[in-house]
């Protein structure tokens, strides 16, 4: 008897095969019979009519930060509304284990500042009531909808051994030494392998750079050897070049951690733009050296642009722009107070617009933000304007009316940067740069950025786009850069494709419907904090290991997800 049939769906396997009509027959959590439809004969407990949708293998987002938000919200929405079913945690080297307890109120802060999550959120969500990483693993053992496997974070190994030091410190002999026995043990645990970070923008809640940012080259490579030395592990590294052109430093470093480690090496994200031809050739030069000296290097890229929103109220990206910190750092009067000064806003323009800020260049063009919410009654009419049209109205620069603007409603309102990057050329560009060995799409952040972007719906919204938009690449190879290209990457056992004795993780959507709506700020953390949302559009159906999860866009309230431990869940992926 099986526990589930779908009868006459167009499966769409995850190999980039062509489709074909199948009944699919589940049992015990498992894929057991695909057949002609209407051929099945065994009988079923429950079935399914799926004449005209496409049945996918369950999406695989290779980087997430939902190491928190698992424990508030088993669902991990708002992804696995999007057909997500196996999450990636503990990226960029920060993870909630190992923990010594008097580290708790730190690790908090530092999540809150690096990476958006809310401080409210995190102190009454979480228990924190663990501390190795075997014991972190099992506090979510059994209560997670969709699979979740975890790397251990660089900077909590540092502190855990270190202490305050880790913040400016070099760890003696016997510190590596103990760093390296809790990396080995969280990996006998079940962790996929090292995360790490050397990126400027990652500092803690107190403005100090993240401790995995003082680690030198022989502290990595010894972690890199270490990861080598456990089945079906991983490393995901960024340095401060990943979000612009990596330095020459950094392209032998990647390379070198990979090729010591005999494992693929991963890092987030690959930002394409036809404005910038130089950079996905710079970026990827760090995948042609990794081959070359036998590691393998990928790059994540996301085949949307995300919608992203800032405030000058709020640490976000506008922060990070070289000089603009101190400033928006200060309290809110004597913010406002140094906005509205006309030179100080010509000294942030200038290092706005300077090579030394980056890939945060393209943050400087406030004539093409869009006004998001507003709070009082100068700024009435004023939300969905653009500010270049406004500026133009009263005879000011851009930056001058966004400025005062955002002062009228003490800093809160709400900035819609439109991209610069969503031509035909960009666009064009992506799909040929999707095309090399070591390009992944992925880079969602999931879980983090909680009240400023929504990565979460890349799937729905590319496979929509697939269908019905630019149409850059067909639905089986769209499914396939989903589904089997992450499962492979990482060495899953048994997921990312539809085949017999695979696991049913599954996706049925409607092809004619499938999308992403429209981020909207919602309250529905702990602590009342806000985030955004997107629903999804055309997903019928989520299956995690054969139990639904998601009907017509509503949660069960199933949680039939499964920590995937490294080893046991995963096998060791050549680097050749």
């Amino acid at each position: 008897m099986l526990d589930h049939l779908i009868r006459g769906a167009t499966v769409v396997d995850g190999t980039g095969a062509p489709s074909y009509l199948a009944d699919v027959g589940i049992q015990d959590g498992r894929i057991v019979s695909i057949t002609a439809p209407g051929s099945t004969t065994e009988g079923a407990r429950s079935a399914q009519d799926a004449d005209g949708l496409v049945l996918t293998p369950g999406f695989i987002d290779p980087h997430t930060h939902y190491d928190a938000q698992l424990f508030w919200d088993p669902f991990a929405t708002p992804s696995m509304h999007h057909g997500v079913t196996t999450v990636v945690g503990g990226n960029c080297g920060f993870t909630l284990a190992p923990l010594r307890p008097r580290d708790a109120d730190y690790t908090r802060r530092m999540m809150c500042k690096v990476e958006g999550m809310s401080l409210k959120a995190l102190e009454t969500g979480v228990d924190w009531s663990w501390a190795s990483f075997a014991e972190y693993l099992g506090a979510l053992d059994g209560r997670t909808a969709v699979n979740a496997g975890f790397m251990v974070g660089h900077c909590a190994l540092r502190r855990h051994v270190m202490g305050e030091d880790a913040i400016g410190g070099q760890p003696t002999a016997r510190q590596l030494e103990r760093m390296l026995w809790l990396f080995h043990e969280s990996m006998d645990a079940g962790a996929w392998g090292l995360s790490t970070t050397q990126s400027s923008t990652h500092s803690d809640g107190d403005g100090k750079p993240v401790a995995s940012r003082y680690a030198r080259r022989e502290e990595l490579l010894a972690l890199c050897r270490a990861v080598g030395e456990h089945e079906g592990t991983q490393i995901e590294a960024i340095v401060a070049g990943c979000l612009d052109q990596f330095s020459d430093d950094e392209i032998e470093l990647l390379a070198a951690m990979s090729a010591t480690a005999g494992r693929p090496l991963n890092w987030n994200v690959l930002t394409i733009d036809a404005a910038v031809p130089e950079r996905v050739p710079r970026q990827l030069l760090a995948s042609a050296m990794a081959r070359k000296a036998g590691g393998r290097v990928v790059a994540l890229t996301m085949p949307i642009l995300t919608p992203m929103n800032m405030s000058l109220g709020t640490f976000c990206a506008l922060n990070l722009i070289p000089g603009w910190g101190e400033i928006l750092g200060l309290p809110v009067d004597e913010r406002i107070g140094r906005l509205r000064d006309p030179a100080v806003r010509a000294e942030m323009l200038r290092r706005a617009e300077s090579p030394e800020a980056g890939v945060f260049r393209r943050l400087a063009d406030f004539g093409r933000y869009v006004i998001g919410d507003t709070y009082c009654e100068q700024n009435a009419g004023l939300t969905g304007r653009r500010v270049c049209d406004i500026a133009a109205e009263r005879g000011q620069e851009p930056f001058e009316a966004l400025v005062g603007i955002c002062a009228n409603d003490r800093l809160r309102t709400v900035l819609w940067p439109m991209p610069t990057d969503n031509d035909p050329a960009s666009w064009e560009l992506r799909r040929q740069t999707w095309e090399h060995e070591d390009v992944l799409l992925g880079g969602s952040d999931a879980g983090a950025h909680l009240d400023r972007m929504c990565g979460a719906p890349y799937t729905t919204r590319f496979i929509g786009d697939c269908l019905r938009g630019r149409r850059l690449v067909g639905l089986e190879k769209a499914v396939r850069m989903l589904t089997g290209d992450p499962a492979r990457l990482y060495g899953l056992r048994g997921r990312g494709r539809i085949a017999e004795g695979y696991f049913a993780d599954l996706v049925v959507f409607d092809p004619e419907r499938i999308d992403a709506a429209a981020a909207t700020l919602v309250h529905d953390l702990p602590g009342d904090s806000p985030r955004l949302h997107s629903a999804a559009q055309g997903v019928v159906s989520v299956r995690v290991n054969g139990v639904e999860t998601i009907r017509d866009g509503v949660v069960t309230g199933a949680v039939p997800g499964t920590v995937l431990r490294s080893g046991r869940d995963t096998e060791t992926v050549s680097t050749g």
